[in-house]
């Protein structure tokens, strides 16, 4: 079973840098015989009476009908008589909002949305055009399996999306159990729950759930929990609200604990006043009980067995961190480290202005279907001999061009973070002469497609940051070479020579040597 993504909304983005690929994990559909097992065992500790479940709708609500943000998305899904238009324009949010900053997306929303304001006018357009509009906003899949959703409804289903989110996760590539609940409560009413990172931030403090939040264990809990808390009248809107919450008050770090509209009902924040009560009385010097952490755990018992979702147990509780001891996540899995040999060939047209050599990558894998500059994988350690030759060899390979390590020359190394890979370019640039260029193979049997851009038609292609870094390093160079050539001619200013004057150095040093001592 899957992990549900623990990303928040609000600050998603995950990774400044941490891009491209790898796909956000959601949870799988349906409960087995063992999951309902589970929820059988879950004290009533972990769960809302149903005097708390109406108190938790009130208020949330009323809170997100006061300080919701005015998102384009969330205009669409409350405006648009249309559902199949009010399905799409949820499903395109949800996708772009995967592991992304709300900040980042409103305009690559407003921009598809633009572009392409139906389920029909998506799949009309070529993946090229869609990775060109992604391109910048990471995890490029997502676009790539929206745009491939969408010639299925069109072609599959006469254009109708489902209206279920049963049929949504089952019928839809690249849509899981969060996104298929989001987009059935959003744009449809049903009454479905989802669990995003914002959702387990805030049902894991509010029920002080310990254990690990992406174990299948608790993943499950939090989707019992979160099912039975929707609201029926407003299911669309709850769910909205609840991953609000979680962006704006109930966040990972400095969360607004004073604000939340739930706070009556959460039990990391009760055990924080205990804390400050104690702490006052010791302060006023009265006498007071020893606080037992993990008192309250022993009311979490399931027919005489220890509930799995408090392990660890509450007396690991760290005092520093407050509500933010919740939720535990384990640990992060270790980045795979990878060399990339790249280089930037570039030529100068007849006008004069430099252009450069871009080929296209595989349909599938890492990056599918972008642009980069001609690149090659280091399957091992090499030295820096053999690394200029192997790069070589792909680039006669790639486009009959002739070259030696000796025409190289070394940029320097780029840096990029994908979510599962640890990835540096070996960056090296050629200029090549326009007869000689006349030679590069557009593409042909086991070769890759490839084209001369101007840095103006490099940054409109569906090109990833990692290249845009790799460009952006290629021009620096270049860049401090002409300042370097030209501060050469310069002369010095009469202030500047009479700072290195040794004449000037033995003054200064007589000077001091015969000053009166204090």
């Amino acid at each position: 079973m899957k992990k549900a993504r623990s990303l928040s909304r609000g600050t998603r983005k995950k990774m400044p840098a941490h891009e491209e690929e790898m796909e956000p994990l959601e949870v799988q559909e349906g409960d087995s015989v063992a999951v309902r097992e589970i929820h059988r065992l879950i004290s009533s500790y972990h769960s809302f009476g149903d005097e708390d479940v109406a108190t938790f709708r009130k208020n949330l609500l009323s809170w997100y009908d006061q300080c919701k943000r005015d998102l384009p998305w969330r205009k669409l899904a409350s405006e648009e008589a249309d559902l199949n238009k009010r399905g799409y324009a949820v499903w395109v949010s949800e996708i772009m909002l995967q592991q992304t900053q709300v900040s980042t997306v409103i305009a690559y929303y407003n921009n598809w949305m633009k572009k392409w304001p139906t389920l029909q006018d998506l799949s009309r357009a070529s993946l090229e055009e869609v990775n060109e509009l992604w391109a910048g906003l990471g995890y490029y899949s997502r676009g790539k399996r929206l745009h491939e959703g969408a010639q299925k409804v069109v072609s599959e289903y006469k254009g109708q999306m489902p209206h279920t989110a049963v049929d949504l996760q089952k019928l839809l590539p690249g849509v899981g159990r969060y996104t298929a609940g989001a987009i059935a409560s959003i744009a449809y009413g049903q009454v479905t729950g989802v669990v995003d990172g914002n959702v387990i931030r805030v049902l894991c403090r509010a029920r002080s759930i310990g254990a690990d939040s992406g174990s299948p264990t608790v993943t499950d809990g939090l989707w019992h929990l979160a099912n039975s808390l929707v609201d029926p009248h407003r299911p669309g809107d709850f769910n909205q609200a609840i991953m609000e919450l979680g962006a704006m008050v109930c966040t990972p770090k400095v969360p607004l604990c004073a604000e939340c509209p739930i706070k009556s009902l959460c039990r990391a924040y009760r055990q924080v006043e205990k804390e400050q009560a104690t702490a006052f009385q010791r302060l006023m010097g009265k006498p007071t009980p020893k606080l037992n952490q993990s008192a309250d755990i022993e009311e979490c018992v399931a027919n005489g067995q220890k509930c799995s979702l408090c392990l660890p147990p509450l007396d690991s509780w760290d005092s520093s961190l407050g509500v933010m001891n919740f939720p535990r996540k384990s640990a992060k899995k270790q980045s795979r480290v990878e060399q990339t040999l790249t280089c930037v060939l570039e030529r100068k047209r007849e006008s004069g202005e430099p252009e450069y050599l871009i080929v296209q990558r595989p349909t599938s894998g890492l990056l599918a279907g972008m642009w980069e500059f001609p690149s090659s994988l280091l399957e091992t350690d090499l030295l820096l001999r053999k690394q200029e030759q192997a790069l070589c060899k792909h680039l006669s390979t790639l486009s009959g061009i002739t070259t030696s390590s000796t025409d190289l020359q070394r940029v320097g190394e780029v840096v990029h973070i994908f979510s599962h890979i640890h990835q540096t370019y070996l960056v090296y640039s050629l200029y090549v002469e326009k007869a000689q260029s006349a030679l590069v193979k557009q593409e042909g049997p086991q070769l890759q497609p490839s084209r001369w851009v101007t840095m103006a038609e490099f940054h409109k292609s569906a090109v990833s940051t990692a290249m845009k870094k790799v460009l952006k390093m290629y021009e620096n160079k270049n860049s401090a070479k002409m300042d370097t050539g030209k501060g050469n001619k310069r002369k010095r200013s009469p202030k500047a020579e009479a700072k290195s004057s040794p004449q000037l150095d033995r003054q200064l040093t007589l000077n001091k040597f015969f000053k009166p001592a204090p």
